[in-house]
């Protein structure tokens, strides 16, 4: 189906997201606000856009406790203001777990709908490794205790009164049939893409390196260093050493091979009407065909990109079989394996949205057709996905969706989906075109 183009499109003219770190790796000192800064200072250089230009300032981040500020540091806006942004432009910071970046962008174009605003910034950024240990329950306590307990909030990671996330994504991988081998194999390849794309310089359409300097109280420099590829990233990742993993908190298929890392990082991304950026002399990097954010029951977060995905469809009309590439960030193996599984299954497209997500909470829907399944396999995270890039979680959403259109461009063109999930099985999607 040929999308027809009109001067009230959404369309996105600049896109660009740092590397992402490993937990401990070369951003781990990085302060959240500085980190974020980054992608929006470059978004605005790479198309020469005056700062004052931004009505509005759309920011993923899921985590205050690693701020200087951790009561109520409104990270969109110190952001944006160490970005260079002026003052009077008002921001919000968005949380919703993992599909943060992506949602954000999507309330930020319900402004531009509403014409309460032309331009918006949209985003996110993540710092796992600055994220400190908690005393908690201390306060009402002095000083009587001779000992406290320190918990580290990052282990398990999910949530206090559910099940951890990875135990509902094997659990869920297990109900639809995709084996742990299966997602050794999805993991290896996801390396492989990666290390593809990186030597033919894929990635410098999105990824802005990233100069790191640290300096003593004088200003004087300590140390410099620049972070240019993905530190997730394993050339040397084998078959053989995934098997050799054990799987964590005792569900049956999920390992730290199979799923990403805690990653640092932050992409940013500007949006307007068709009709700004032509009166701007902006190229479009891609147009914003429909976007969708869900929910499903908690234990299903390994399926909800399959939901996103398939509201976007509905709404638009369009078929999955019109998609050139499918983008499905790589929380574990098991979310677009599983997620596949339903993108292939005729009665899970042929149903209404809502029909679905209430069957699927019930049991679930097999008898995928295996040739389409296969289909989209080769479709899927071309370049790789957040097992090797890793996944900064309120950036990733972002970072899905440039990657698919700088990969749309790269190829003629095309229709792409997007999907991600969520904590307690939030979900965001979206579809895009580039001419």
């Amino acid at each position: 189906m040929k999308f027809q183009k009109s001067k009230n499109d959404v369309v996105c003219v600049s896109a660009v997201r740092t590397p992402f770190g490993r937990f401990g790796g070369g951003m781990r000192d990085m302060d959240i606000y500085d980190l974020g800064s980054v992608p929006m200072k470059n978004a605005l250089e790479r198309i020469k856009l005056d700062p004052a230009k931004i009505d509005e300032v759309w920011w993923g981040n899921g985590d205050t406790s690693n701020t200087k500020d951790p009561y109520t540091p409104v990270v969109a806006r110190q952001t944006m203001l160490k970005a260079g942004i002026p003052p009077e432009v008002p921001s919000v910071t968005f949380d919703q777990a993992c599909i943060s970046a992506m949602d954000a962008a999507k309330y930020g174009i319900r402004s531009i709908l509403t014409n309460e605003a032309k331009i918006i910034l949209t985003g996110g950024s993540t710092s796992f490794s600055t994220v400190p240990f908690l005393l908690r329950d201390i306060r009402w306590q002095g000083r009587r205790h001779s000992s406290f307990l320190v918990e580290d909030p990052l282990i398990p990671l999910g949530y206090k009164d559910y099940a951890p996330v990875a135990v509902d994504a094997g659990n869920v991988a297990v109900e639809y049939g995709v084996s742990r081998e299966e997602q050794d194999v999805l993991a290896y390849e996801s390396h492989m893409k990666y290390g593809k794309s990186l030597q033919r310089g894929f990635f410098k359409n999105e990824l802005v390196p990233l100069e790191i300097t640290k300096k003593d109280k004088k200003g004087n420099v300590l140390s410099s260093k620049t972070i240019a590829i993905d530190e997730q990233y394993r050339s040397d990742i084998t078959i053989e050493a995934l098997a050799k993993l054990k799987p964590v908190f005792n569900n049956p298929t999920c390992t730290a091979g199979n799923a990403p890392g805690m990653n640092d990082g932050a992409s940013a991304q500007i949006l307007m009407k068709r009709e700004t950026a032509d009166a701007l002399s902006l190229e479009v990097l891609y147009t914003v065909v429909n976007m969708s954010s869900i929910g499903a029951a908690a234990r299903l977060m390994a399926a909800v990109p399959a939901f996103a995905i398939k509201k976007c469809l509905d709404e638009t009309g369009l078929n999955i079989s019109d998609m050139k590439y499918v983008e499905i960030n790589e929380a574990f193996a098991a979310v677009p394996l599983v997620s596949l599984k339903l993108l292939s299954n005729s009665r899970f497209l042929s149903s209404a949205y809502a029909q679905m997500v209430k069957e699927v909470a019930l049991k679930p829907i097999l008898d995928n057709d295996q040739a389409q399944y296969n289909a989209l396999r080769k479709i899927l995270n071309v370049n790789g996905g957040a097992i090797a890039i890793g996944h900064a979680n309120t950036a990733t959403g972002a970072r899905l969706m440039m990657t698919a259109a700088y990969n749309l461009k790269e190829n003629g063109g095309g229709y792409a989906a997007c999907g991600i999930c969520g904590g307690l099985a939030q979900g965001a999607g979206c579809i895009i075109w580039v001419e």
